[in-house]
């Protein structure tokens, strides 16, 4: 427990962990009156030289005046932070608050003064630009805007940690010193920069988990099959290429079957950087403080008995991510099925699957142990016994991922040379906003392919996950939207992946099939359109066609600009050779070869051996000596994995992947077509249209004003269409009509023809219960509707009804934007109408929305083409729509403290549109951590 230093509490919202650029871990946290030796310690241990840059002269020691003015502080305008590793200091950043003159000043002077000092031996980690990073958000919270340093020209590093983060700044030299001026208002390249430098921190960390120089089992026994015992036997097995030690109290052995032994780490002369953990929950402690002191890196924690197994466990759990990375190191799991890296150069197998995975380009991330079983397996089947054929590069089977997660995997594989796919199982996203930025950033570069478990259930309880209220089809819809592949099994994920490995992207949804099965190559026919996908008229070769038949046709079908892919359908003969049917698998390769920018898949029913013809095709590699658990054993037809034929080049061979049935080819054709598609949309994303007539300054002012009256606030109609009208949304006047009588006014002052109806919740927008009387022309008519709508559903009261004028006919729509706590601000848009929303026939982007998210939107429902002349009809202003819905999302994304809008209905003509509902809900802004400084999550 920390003890205040001044006036203010202690902010512990101000403590963090963060990654530092070597992929170790610190904790910064403000300075308190406690730490009075801890900083006297920390400034023994730093060079003289590093002393000089600091106070401009030499200065051995701090006086006791010194250790009272850096330890206490107010936390408003005199402010230090630590960064600590084992609970000492390794680096400390104070800020001043100071007037234009440069003397010590309260609010509301908004310029401070900032220094750092950094531990000789941890300068170079990143360490200062983190600790920049968290004093300027303090700041910011603290209503400074300005920081001001002053460095001596020779200390290059320190000027460099200012001038590269990204601020926008002023520099200039004066009486022998460097002054820098800086605003603190993130900018564009700031968060660039920070994210960067995110990136490449986490990447590292991970880098160091996956390609360790050493690791050291501790829990290995002495009998095989035990937990620990398993691990090292697989490492060994696998051929680990650094040291490998083994750690058990009770070893007596100075070697376990030619592993060095030892009783504690501790024990080990060399250094370790990986610990695999596998003793009993109640020993782990013990076991991270002897890891830590011993400087190990990163930690596997196969244990069980955290947070899966209930409250206390969880609680288990957190103490022990904070007791990691109090000591600078990272964890996968706890309750983590393991991790592999197949490098040559590594062949690390720290997992408990018994064997090694075929190397290749596909990285694995699964968050289930028995899913990473199965997916390792269905590869190594699919491998078809050629090395390298549809290998891993990378496994990482988190656990109850209370350390490093699906993001920080991404951030590895972003820039891995080794992976080519990402295939993940996901049963929870602990932080989406992150997740989707880093997936669209990731999918930019090369393909992922997600399924996710749990979703239509809670997560697993050993997950930490943030509260949403988006239903998992809205999820799912922004994931695609940020490049991701969704599919729904494990099944299909391979199947997407065996494609996206080593086949070119499609250039379109035009696809050739032919084949020597007709009712094959229809039903493939049929699976193209389910696809929406474009076939061309099945290719029948017949039964009687030899391999120079395919070959022939298949060159040609390749060779058709009319053609962006082709399936082959392929029944074998019966009592076909191995001969024809490697002779066919040559075939298809060849042709293949012809057309190097056209994918090609194979459908295949197996009566022979076309599977392992396939996978062995031109290929001199030798057969695997072994299988995966139960690769020996042949799946039922129906689950026969899919293979793969190398291409003509053994260096960078190309796969053709074969599926025995027509569906998981089609369906993984699809996906890559759709994804293809993405891709060549993501290099012009479009633009967010800048509006004349907007008044953001206005809208805030106003917005200030009605928060005032308190917090989460549904705005009055008039309210909210004084708002929704400074973003240049017109909502259609209503007037109330509390009395027939004033319902007559209304109308004589709004002008016939109107519409009565009621807004009673029960009954708002819903006119297929009767509660709207429509294209009343007279007062007569508007009497005899008031009357009608009273008897049938009560009181004016109850119904509160009101009157409008009647907008021009047009179909009718709903936009919507909502900020979720865990997702940010969402775009909605669909139809009006009880069928849509029992179809879910809604589309989603995130805010803030371009031109091009706009116009996708519109046409992205199942019902668009109601908007665009569908049987005849008249086409309604779709040009006018877009631009409302960017309207919408300048106002969100403008000013966070409108959380809800609602837009119901708005009636798009075909010149024009109108709103004729509205509803608008205020509150206080929610935080941004995302734009925030680096930091891991909160245990």
């Amino acid at each position: 427990m920390q003890t205040s230093s001044d006036r203010h509490e202690y902010p512990s919202h101000w403590e963090a962990d963060v990654v530092l650029r070597d992929g170790g871990t610190a904790r910064i946290r403000p300075i308190t009156v406690d730490d009075a030796e801890r900083l006297v310690s920390f400034y023994e241990q730093v060079s003289d030289e590093s002393k000089y840059y600091r106070f401009f002269a030499p200065y051995p020691r701090l006086s006791a005046k010194d250790v009272h003015r850096f330890t206490h502080h107010d936390f408003v305008d005199r402010v230090g932070l630590a960064a600590t590793v084992g609970g000492e200091f390794i680096a400390t950043v104070r800020y001043d608050r100071i007037n234009a003159d440069g003397r010590p000043a309260s609010a509301p002077a908004d310029e401070a003064e900032v220094a750092f000092l950094v531990q000789d031996a941890h300068q170079g980690r990143g360490v200062a630009s983190a600790l920049l990073e968290h004093i300027a958000a303090v700041a910011r919270e603290r209503d400074i805007r300005r920081f001001a340093a002053e460095v001596l020209p020779a200390n290059t590093k320190m000027i460099k940690v200012f001038t590269d983060a990204g601020y926008q700044q002023k520099r200039h030299f004066e009486d022998g010193v460097v002054r820098l001026e800086f605003d603190l208002e993130p900018t564009d390249r700031s968060l660039a920069v920070q994210r960067a430098r995110e990136q490449r921190a986490e990447a590292r960390s991970v880098q160091r988990l996956l390609a360790p120089g050493s690791v050291a089992v501790i829990g290995a026994g002495r009998t095989p099959g035990g937990v620990g015992r398993s691990v090292l036997d697989n490492l060994r097995a696998a051929g680990f290429t650094g040291r490998l030690y083994a750690v058990n109290k009770a070893l007596q052995e100075k070697e376990l079957d030619g592993v060095p032994a030892h009783r504690s780490v501790r024990d080990i002369a060399e250094p370790v950087d990986l610990a695999v953990v596998a003793v009993p929950a109640p020993y782990v402690p013990e076991v991270v403080a002897e890891c830590g002191e011993h400087g190990v890196q990163g930690l596997v924690v196969v244990s069980a008995g955290y947070a899966e197994s209930g409250p206390a466990g969880r609680e288990r759990q957190r103490a022990l991510v904070r007791q990691a990375r109090t000591y600078g190191m990272r964890i996968i799991g706890p309750n983590a099925f393991g991790v592999i890296n197949t490098s040559p150069e590594v062949r690390l197998n720290a997992s408990l699957a018994p064997e090694m995975p075929r190397p290749g380009r596909i990285g694995l991330f699964a968050q289930s142990g028995a899913i990473g079983i199965a997916l390792l397996s269905r590869l190594h089947r699919r491998g078809g016994g050629v090395t390298g054929v549809t290998g891993v590069s990378t496994f990482v089977s988190s656990g109850n991922r209370a350390d490093v997660s699906g993001n920080d995997v991404l951030q590895y594989w972003y820039d891995d040379p080794d992976t080519d796919v990402a295939l993940m199982y996901l049963e929870s996203i602990g932080n989406p906003r992150k997740f989707t930025r880093l997936a669209r950033r990731t999918a930019a570069a090369k393909p992922l392919v997600v399924v996710q478990g749990a979703r239509h259930a809670a997560a697993p309880q050993g997950h930490a996950v943030r509260a949403t209220r988006l239903p998992h089809a809205t999820v799912s819809a922004l994931l695609r939207q940020a490049g991701v592949i969704r599919v729904d099994t494990i099944t299909e994920l391979v199947d997407a992946g065996l494609l996206l490995a080593r086949q070119p992207l499609p250039a379109g949804p035009r696809v050739a099939i032919l084949g020597n099965s007709e009712s094959l190559g229809l039903l493939t026919f049929d699976a193209c359109l389910a696809e929406g996908l474009r076939p061309l008229p099945p290719l029948d070769l017949t039964t009687a066609a030899t391999a120079e038949d395919f070959h022939r046709a298949l060159t040609k079908a390749l060779a058709d600009d009319r053609c962006d892919a082709v399936v082959v359908t392929a029944i074998p003969a019966v009592g076909e050779t191995s001969a024809q049917d490697a002779a066919l698998a040559e075939a298809l390769r060849s042709a293949s070869a012809s057309a190097p920018a056209k994918p090609v898949l194979v459908v295949h029913v197996e009566l022979g051996g076309l599977a392992e013809a396939l996978s062995a095709a031109a290929s001199t590699a030798p057969q695997a000596a072994s299988t995966a658990p139960g690769a020996g054993q042949a799946p039922r037809p129906a689950e026969r994995p899919a293979t793969a034929v190398s291409g003509p080049s053994e260096a960078s061979p190309r796969l053709i992947p074969a599926y025995p049935a027509a569906e998981r080819a089609v369906r993984a054709l699809g996906e890559a077509v759709k994804y293809a598609q993405w891709r060549r949309e993501v290099a012009d994303p479009g633009k967010v249209p800048e509006y004349e007539d907007i008044d953001e300054k206005g809208a805030a002012e106003q917005i200030d004003e009605l928060l005032s009256r308190g917090s989460g606030l549904t705005l009055a109609p008039e309210d909210a269409c004084v708002l929704l009208g400074r973003y240049g949304i017109d909502v259609h006047r209503a007037l109330p009509a509390p009395t027939p009588d004033e319902a007559a006014a209304a109308a004589r002052t709004l002008g016939y023809p109107v519409a009565l109806k009621t807004t009673a919740p029960h009954l708002r927008h819903r006119a297929d219960l009767g509660g709207v009387r429509l294209d009343l022309t007279d007062e007569a008519q508007l009497r005899r509707a008031y009357t009608e709508l009273t008897d049938l559903f009560g009181t004016p009261e109850v119904l509160r009804p009101v009157v409008q004028g009647m907008a021009p006919r047009g179909v009718d729509t709903v936009v919507r934007a909502v900020i979720d706590p865990a997702a940010g601000a969402v775009l909605s848009f669909g139809l009006a109408g009880a069928a849509s929303e029992l179809l879910g026939d809604t589309a989603h982007r995130l805010v803030p929305v371009t031109d091009r998210d706009a116009s996708s939107l519109v046409r992205s429902i199942r019902t668009a083409p109601l908007l665009f002349g569908w049987r005849g009809s008249a086409p309604v202003d779709t040009v006018a729509l877009e631009e409302l819905m960017l309207r919408v999302s300048r106002l969100v994304d403008d000013h966070p403290e409108v959380v809800a809008v609602s837009l119901e209905p708005v009636v798009v003509a075909p010149r024009g549109l109108s709103v004729l509902g509205a509803t608008v809900r205020l509150a206080r802004a929610p935080v941004r951590d995302d734009l925030g400084p680096r930091t891991l999550p909160v245990v």
